[in-house]
């Protein structure tokens, strides 16, 4: 009776503890990720994902859940991911604080059923806790949790823990319900990224610790040990399915839109290099997070000497952990959780010109906070000792990752923060500075934007491979034209032309310097241009209309107007520009009401106009 009543004491108590760690957990990741309720998007892809996604704007409807499900945007199909964009965006709309903190409760979420996965697979309360609060609030998390645009990465390992958590009770009971559990959640972590394809792999390694089915299956009899083992691979058949589904979908998706090509830029040799040199950078930035920024380089100086030295430290490390799998079975799940995870985002597949990212260890992580959640204890043999030390040296840990993440969150409160500061711990970051040169263009700072400009052009003509940067000469050239400076902002046109072919808006932007300086035919030949690229640019149309309507070819700016007008029916200065063309053609009952129709959208011009001249009254 006292044994029974000793046992349902302890399972209240561990309940209480439990609870309290999950309290601890949510403070301490609202406390270190707090301050990003305030920060705002980022000129770097969350322009594309939310702020001109007129999809995402347009709220709940047949069309927007059609338009999430069947795009490849942004390389990928990710469903789950934008419906979640198009949810905040009905709620919050154009405030960034509301994305913001919708992904640190997702953050929050994961690191809940991270803890919750490890506790109940291990039995073992406070490794699970320390794992989990390492993951929670490690500086390398903020790029994941303070970037609007990287819901995506979140999102789907939100629903890739849940899968894991999930699968800890299929393996209590294996009833086909909890099965179905596991595929589903797994199913929403694909749709939401791919990030998650490693899943199945990640699966077989639990398998061995601390589910311990393999050894389970390995000690059986003979006449059950095959059936056993074929069962643990059978029942990974369909995660695996889903997988090779998913690389197919990414794949075609990625090469549709030519990321595909774009990735083969580099040489194999660098992408080996830089993997090798990753794997140990990664390492280097979990143990002393510090000089972190949202765009790291490729490093096409790095010596064979040095790859070669970075390769052993993997080569010694894996050995060891292969030496020790039988004393300590966590160091090995641990470690090929961290290298087999890295694999689709390590260099050798992913596209970008990312030699690193931080985002890319939100998963991986959770293997090295696994190794030193389950080994530190094991340095310290003596209990009583280990008993003093760990708490206090652990709350100091996470004091200390809890305050860097603090001030990394600071960093990403708006576009200058975060690329000036990625400019200074960086070395030659062309991208750093060609996006800090849009952010102070933006806020009318077009010297200092230049400056930037010229900077990225420098760092891009250093690079060893021919890079397209016609962006830089583009943006560059759109300051130019702000200080109304013509000549060098055709100049730089050019240049962006001449690296891009298809570059539709140079085109454009060209044509509208030609036409401000009565090139009328140079200008409608840069707008033809632009419409050979893109049909349904509705301003090349109209500024076609406009450069029509200077050498008097009233009719021909008409058809251009009434094309723009199609493409989109609330262009207020397309109404406007037509009235302008029927009032030339003596047609003023539809002069009239295109000037009219312009007023009402914002565009009075011609009305006014067209009043003080005794028309339109």
């Amino acid at each position: 009776m006292n044994h029974v009543k000793k046992n349902y004491t302890n399972k209240m108590n561990n309940k209480k503890t439990v609870l309290l760690i999950i309290v601890f957990l949510i403070v301490v990741c609202l406390s270190a990720f707090g301050r990003i309720a305030g920060n705002e998007f980022i000129n770097f892809d969350d322009a594309g994902f939310l702020v001109e996604n007129k999809h995402i704007q347009s709220g709940f409807n047949v069309k927007s859940i059609v338009w999430a499900f069947s795009t490849i945007e942004h390389n990928y199909w990710i469903p789950l991911t934008w419906l979640s964009h198009i949810l905040d965006w009905s709620i919050f709309g154009s405030s960034a604080g509301g994305h913001h903190t919708v992904s640190l409760l997702l953050h929050i979420g994961t690191v809940l059923f991270l803890f919750l996965f490890l506790y109940k697979s291990t039995d073992n309360i406070w490794p699970a806790a320390f794992a989990a609060a390492l993951f929670a609030i490690h500086p390398l998390r903020v790029e994941s949790v303070a970037w609007a645009s990287e819901r995506k990465d979140v999102l789907s390992i939100f629903f890739g823990i849940a899968t894991l958590y999930a699968y800890t009770f299929y393996v209590e009971s294996y009833k086909l319900s909890k099965y179905i559990l596991c595929l589903i959640l797994f199913l929403f972590a694909l749709m939401s990224k791919p990030t998650m394809v490693t899943l199945p792999f990640v699966l077989m390694l639990l398998d061995y610790w601390p589910l311990e089915r393999w050894q389970t299956a390995l000690s059986a009899p003979d006449e059950k040990r095959n059936k056993l083992l074929g069962k643990l691979v059978l029942e990974k058949t369909p995660f695996i399915l889903l997988t090779i589904a998913t690389c197919i979908i990414t794949y075609w998706a990625q090469k549709t839109v030519g990321s595909v090509s774009s990735a083969s830029i580099l040489p194999f040799s660098t992408k080996i290099f830089n993997a090798v040199a990753a794997y140990i950078g990664y390492l280097e930035k979990k143990i002393w997070p510090v000089n972190l920024a949202i765009f790291y380089p490729y490093d096409f100086s790095i010596s064979l000497l040095k790859v070669f030295m970075l390769g052993l430290i993997l080569i010694i490390i894996t050995a060891f952990v292969l030496y020790r799998i039988k004393k300590m079975p966590f160091l090995f799940v641990g470690w090929f959780w961290y290298l087999g995870t890295l694999v689709p985002v390590i260099g050798l597949v992913q596209t970008g010109k990312q030699g690193m990212a931080d985002r890319y260890t939100y998963l991986p992580s959770i293997g090295i906070a696994v190794m030193l959640a389950w080994g530190i204890p094991l340095l310290i043999r003596n209990k009583d000792v280990r008993k003093k030390i760990l708490f206090p040296v652990t709350i100091a840990i996470l004091s200390i990752f809890a305050a860097l993440t603090w001030i990394q969150c600071g960093y990403w409160k708006d576009s200058l923060k975060i690329f000036s500061h990625t400019a200074q711990v960086t070395n030659h970051n062309y991208l750093a500075y060609e996006l800090r040169g849009i952010a102070y263009s933006k806020k009318g700072q077009f010297q200092r934007a230049i400056q930037d400009y010229n900077k990225a052009i420098q760092f891009y003509e250093g690079i060893q491979l021919q890079h397209d940067y016609s962006s830089v000469f583009f943006n560059r050239a759109m300051a130019y034209t702000s200080l109304r400076q013509y000549q060098p902002a055709i100049e730089d046109y050019n240049k962006a032309i001449l690296m891009n072919a298809d570059f539709a808006e140079a085109y454009n932007n060209r044509g509208r310097i030609y036409g401000q300086f009565g090139q009328y035919q140079q200008a409608i030949d840069d707008f033809n241009k632009v419409i050979d690229i893109n049909p349904e640019h509705e301003k090349a149309y109209n500024n076609r209309g406009l450069a029509f309507n200077e050498l008097r070819q009233y009719q021909n700016a008409v058809k251009d107007f009434n094309t723009a007008i199609n493409l989109k029916p609330d262009y207020a200065n397309a109404y406007n520009s037509r009235a302008f063309s029927y009032l030339n053609l003596d047609d003023a009952k539809q002069g009239c009401s295109d000037a009219k129709r312009a007023c009402e959208l914002g565009n009075c011009t011609i009305l006014d106009s067209a009043k003080n001249k005794g028309i339109c009254r």
